[in-house]
């Protein structure tokens, strides 16, 4: 069915006339005849009957033009929409966050800043195919066939502990000599829970977790309240740490991380592309600020 057909239609239904409905469309009374006339045809029903020079709605007709006065108005503003649609697409970065997410907010905040136009869909799915940009852990979902450019950066992982722990005073320690303790962890979901079991489980042992949480921030401030020990990464993190909590180097097993930054090829040549450079940019910082700090008063 012809959207043409449908104008001329609904012009027709309107004006209740076939020669002003011609004028006004600027198309030769003939044809609009003829359009008419194969509109009913391939509707299989009457949509106009002729009263005198006028021509008035069959019920079908009437039916029809009331279907059309909501539809073809919605139809018509389509090119427009879609300019608005496709200039909002131009300025979209969609941001997909699967570690890192406190550094990579502060990147987005201060990104933002620089170019205030920028729309950012942010989402925290490992399954999700049309990110542009992903932020995760070890390389961990970011298999995809069209990946087109790929930072990974090298972190740290330190033990956190309570200022006034006893552990405070040796500066280094091996992860076997807090075997006995309770841990402080980030919520099973998250890569980097999955990265913490593992390195207890190089450690041979099992965590016994007294408190979790989604958080960051609630998992560095149980600590700081003497709830127990956890992990804590050297810049993905942020920058401020709990007074009452220092972070000690572990000499054993090797405790790092890498955080993995990916483009994917539809992002190539569009802002997502700068806001991938911003970021990387962003993060190398973080990375080389990252200095442990035993005390902060």
């Amino acid at each position: 069915m012809e959207l043409t057909k449908l104008k001329y239609f609904q012009t027709t239904a309107r004006l209740q006339h076939v020669t002003r409905a011609a004028e006004e469309l600027h198309v030769a009374q003939p044809a609009l005849t003829k359009a008419i006339k194969d509109l009913e045809e391939e509707l299989g029903a009457p949509l106009f009957y002729k009263t005198g020079r006028n021509v008035r709605l069959t019920p079908q007709g009437i039916f029809l033009k009331e279907k059309l006065d909501s539809i073809l108005p919605t139809i018509e503003e389509l090119p427009r929409l879609m300019s608005q649609f496709s200039e909002r697409e131009k300025r979209t970065i969609r941001l997909n966050i699967l570690a890192a997410s406190t550094v990579v907010t502060d990147a987005v905040v201060a990104y933002r800043k620089k170019r205030a136009d920028a729309i950012f869909e942010v989402i925290q799915n490992e399954e999700e195919l049309l990110s542009d940009v992903t932020v995760t852990t070890d390389g961990k979902h970011v298999d995809r066939h069209d990946v087109a450019d790929c930072t990974v950066l090298e972190e740290a992982v330190f033990l956190a502990v309570p200022r006034q722990s006893a552990y405070n005073e040796k500066g280094t320690l091996c992860l076997e000599d807090v075997k006995d303790e309770g841990f402080v962890m980030l919520a099973g979901s998250r890569l980097f829970r999955a990265k913490c079991d593992e390195l207890c489980k190089k450690a041979g042992f099992i965590p016994t977790v007294v408190f979790e949480s989604d958080s960051p921030i609630a998992v560095r401030n149980v600590i700081g309240a003497g709830a127990g020990v956890g992990f804590y990464p050297a810049f993905s993190w942020g920058k401020t740490l709990h007074k009452e909590v220092s972070l000690l180097p572990v000499a054993s097993p090797v405790c790092k991380r890498d955080i993995t930054i990916a483009l994917y090829g539809q992002a190539k040549g569009t802002l997502a592309e700068d806001f991938y450079k911003f970021l990387t940019r962003f993060l190398q910082k973080r990375q080389k600020a990252a200095v442990p700090e035993k005390k902060q008063e």
